[in-house]
């Protein structure tokens, strides 16, 4: 039985993948700030489902994380994600201590995660980023957020460079309606935005398949109308 770790498992795109390789026979080790959230997880997929309450920025949640895996590992999917100060500051007001922690969840428990799975992964065994528009775009107020995912896309490249044996992936889901995205945009109406349901199988392309390391976005991996 192949394993995942995916942080940030006990809501949006993290469940909904989550859900979703459990229902192809995959082992999920997964992680979120709210044990009640990973109780309904569990509940609803089942005991099989491995859950860890913690903050990923924590080096301790980090190996009891690690731990939980059982010393093998297939897939690390680095999902977990602040979108910092809600609403966001411009650069020229961002508090220093709230940039500190979004680089500390983005980027840093990303990259300690991966340094602590390389050596339990599997032949075969990959690296998913999770990432965003905003890593490439100047978008007004996304000066914490855009910065730490395009860090953390380069981390990919420098890794896939260094370790050719890996495959490493970083994947743009697209715009989500998400509780992240609502903070993003507090006190709009995000209802158009498409369920975290619907990124699903273009993460499942790059888990799954055997494209080359690289970026991708989740919606052109997946021809129009499928699923």
């Amino acid at each position: 039985m192949a394993t995942a770790i995916i942080t940030g498992g006990s809501k949006g795109l993290g469940r909904a993948l989550a859900g979703a390789l459990h229902d192809l026979g995959w082992r999920i080790v997964t992680d979120g700030r709210d044990p009640a959230a990973l109780d309904r997880l569990r509940a609803e997929l089942g005991d099989d489902v491995v859950t860890v309450a913690g903050d990923v920025a924590d080096p301790a949640h980090r190996a009891a994380l690690l731990a939980a895996a059982g010393g093998r590992v297939d897939v690390l999917v680095n999902n977990a994600s602040t979108i910092g100060p809600s609403p966001m500051p411009t650069v020229a007001a961002y508090p220093l201590d709230e940039l500190r922690r979004v680089y500390e969840v983005n980027v840093i428990a990303p990259v300690a995660l991966i340094q602590g799975v390389l050596p339990v992964l599997a032949a075969g065994g990959r690296i998913v980023d999770i990432s965003s528009d905003a890593a490439v775009e100047g978008y007004e107020g996304w000066g914490g957020y855009g910065p730490s995912k395009a860090a953390l896309d380069h981390v990919g490249r420098v890794l896939a460079a260094e370790r050719p044996d890996v495959a490493v992936y970083t994947v743009d889901p697209g715009d989500m309606r998400t509780e992240l995205h609502q903070a993003a945009f507090p006190g709009e109406d995000i209802s158009d935005r498409p369920p975290p349901e619907d990124s699903v199988p273009g993460v499942l392309a790059v888990v799954l398949g055997d494209l080359p390391s690289g970026r991708y976005v989740a919606k052109e991996l997946v021809p129009a109308g499928r699923s």
